[in-house]
């Protein structure tokens, strides 16, 4: 598979028996599955492993997800999910992603835009993320339309 993926980061998974709906094609929450997947292999190979947020105590919370479809997948398909960054505030506590889901034949199967920030997880409030995890951040390759977001007078520092 090569699908257009200009200068994104993208992770290539098969899918599975358990992402199917009864209609025989990928269900609905699977495409914000593998959305979800690519972001933490993004971070993970960033030196950010799920082990690390939870030492950390900060993990990202996503607000608002939003998935425009144009192609089924079938089972044992292989996809590849792309992963961009569309917006984000000035102290990265908040943004906006963007996952592309490509079918074989490098067919553009979906699109997830998904709004959050990150989360203080014994505060349970929005923060800044630590100096790492904002480097970390920044690699995520921008998409075409990226924005800057305002930053927030109600984001705690960490």
């Amino acid at each position: 598979m090569n699908p257009p993926v200009d200068d994104r980061y993208a992770r290539e998974f098969l899918a599975g028996w358990g992402a199917m709906d009864s209609n025989g094609h990928l269900a609905n929450t699977a495409y914000l599955d593998l959305a979800a997947d690519a972001r933490v292999a993004f971070f993970a190979e960033h030196g950010f492993s799920p082990t690390e947020f939870r030492r950390l105590a900060v993990g990202p919370v996503i607000r608002k997800d939003t998935v425009e479809y144009f192609r089924e997948i079938n089972l044992h398909d292989r996809v590849v999910v792309t992963f961009a960054m569309l917006a984000l505030s000035s102290d990265g506590a908040r943004f906006t992603l963007e996952n592309e889901i490509w079918a074989p034949a490098d067919k553009h199967a979906a699109t997830v835009h998904s709004s959050g920030g990150w989360l203080d997880l014994r505060t349970r409030r929005l923060v800044a993320p630590p100096a790492a995890l904002r480097e970390a951040l920044t690699a995520v390759p921008r998409s075409r339309d990226f924005v800057s977001l305002p930053q927030r007078a109600d984001v705690a520092t960490t």
